[in-house]
């Protein structure tokens, strides 16, 4: 099988065109990012990522159904969320979609990695190819907040749900917590890309090329993030979708404010800098801190945290 080399990041021309086209702009920076997606992110298929996503939605859907026996995620990506929740036993029969082709691509070929059959399709979460009451679970990680019309999508979800079927979405940026992780990932932008500016440290800097195509993606990644949620009118906008159950969880506030910057920092400087080493104590620090964030949940008001995960059931 051929695999597809990466896609150039969208030009200015394209950028520019993305202004006036949202779907168009999904489309351009996603199917950028499908061959390199897994790596920025540390996306793995082994016990880090199985034990992630598998807590994520146990935090805010529990255990109860498990193995939910057919599933579709609605913006998958390269298949992280629906992959290692099969991983974890969570979900059976596996269904993708994408507005983004070449994601889509990257999540079967990953699936057909692990061994797994999955079915994918290229659809647009406002308006799914699929009958009513077709699954038992829909899924999303870190999605809605790329969709112009979330109560529309909300509605799509419930529409193809079985009656009493369950939907989870997770990792969505909440208004306060995206603030300050953006302005803090910018710092550490700046910050290293003029550190490294210095002849000393030269040897740390990516080539002039890399950082400017980088620049271009961060460009077009403005285009396609949408949306912040407050968890209280997030659930609201559920609920006029027609959702019952639903329920907020958030998370990550100290393990946000050290991992943007970390995951800044190492698109800034050249891989081959950052070893193994450094890759555990990333992640070792975020889940030091998400322990700490549990701790801090009982007295920081919600809307503080980062991340925002719903579900509800479908009536």
């Amino acid at each position: 099988m051929t695999t597809a080399g990466p896609k150039p990041a969208a030009s200015a021309e394209e950028v520019e065109a993305a202004w006036n086209d949202n779907k168009l702009a999904q489309v351009l920076y996603h199917d950028w990012e499908a061959s390199t997606y897994d790596e920025k992110w540390s996306i793995s298929y082994d016990e880090r990522c199985v034990d992630y996503a598998r807590d994520r939605f146990t935090d805010v859907a529990g255990s109860d159904g498990w193995p939910y026996g057919k599933s579709l995620e609605i913006g998958a990506g390269t298949g992280f969320f629906t992959l290692n929740l099969k991983l974890a036993g969570v979900l059976a029969e596996a269904h993708v979609t994408d507005l983004s082709p070449g994601m889509v691509e990257a999540a079967k070929r990953n699936a057909d990695t692990l061994g797994f059959a999955i079915e994918g399709k290229v659809a647009d979460a406002e308006k799914l190819p699929y009958d009513d009451d077709t699954f038992d679970l829909v899924i999303g990680h870190a999605v809605i907040h790329h969709i112009p019309d979330v109560e529309l999508a909300f509605r799509e979800m419930l529409r193809v749900l079985k009656p009493g079927g369950r939907f989870v979405i997770c990792g969505e940026p909440t208004r306060y917590g995206d603030y300050v992780a953006r302005r803090l990932s910018r710092f550490t932008w700046w910050a290293t890309t003029n550190v490294t500016k210095l002849p000393a440290l030269s040897h740390w800097r990516r080539p002039q090329a890399e950082l400017d195509e980088s620049s271009r993606a961060a460009a077009l990644e403005a285009v396609v993030d949408l949306h912040t949620f407050d968890p209280d009118t997030l659930a609201r906008t559920a609920e006029r979708a027609g959702a019952t159950g639903v329920r907020t969880v958030t998370e990550e506030l100290l393990a946000a404010w050290v991992g943007w910057p970390i995951r800044t920092f190492e698109a800034a400087v050249p891989e081959s800098k950052l070893g193994f080493g450094w890759r555990m104590f990333a992640y070792k620090s975020w889940l030091q801190l998400s322990k700490v964030d549990k701790v801090l949940a009982q007295v920081v008001p919600d809307e503080l945290y980062y991340n925002v995960s719903i579900t509800g059931v479908a009536p």
